[in-house]
């Protein structure tokens, strides 16, 4: 049911060429309108952006948090997503977040505010109003 409301939001999916993905698992996503495209045979990094906040999201997240139930587990992973895309650097981007607009130059701010993230695992720091 959660899936089929967020379905709109993602109209691609980008997938290996694993066994378990069947021409079922096609035709569901198929029905909702996503199509489906599968990475070439023999592409190891084919996916490697996924693998990547995989590994970030277990290392820095997962790993550190005691899960108690499906719903918790969403949460913080949806609190790791939001930091991950919207605070988190990254080198690729030289060091800037993935939402952050590479033109704007930040001033220094005089005031630091700090919050705390994903169940009080990350710090996250921005200017005080």
């Amino acid at each position: 049911m959660a899936a089929r409301r967020r379905a709109a939001d993602f109209p691609h999916l980008i997938r290996d060429r694993d066994a378990k993905f069947t021409a079922a698992f096609d035709a569901v996503l198929a029905g909702e309108g996503i199509t489906v495209t599968k990475i070439p045979p023999r592409s190891p990094n084919g996916t490697p952006h996924a693998e990547r906040f995989i590994r970030s999201a277990r290392q820095e997240c997962t790993d550190r948090v005691l899960i108690f139930d499906r719903g918790h587990a969403e949460k913080v992973l949806h609190d790791y997503a939001r930091h991950f895309n919207a605070h988190r650097p990254h080198q690729g981007r030289n060091q800037l977040a993935p939402l952050d607009d590479p033109n704007v130059i930040p001033l220094p701010a005089a005031r630091i505010e700090r919050r705390q993230a994903v169940a009080g695992l990350i710090n996250e720091y921005r200017r005080a109003d």
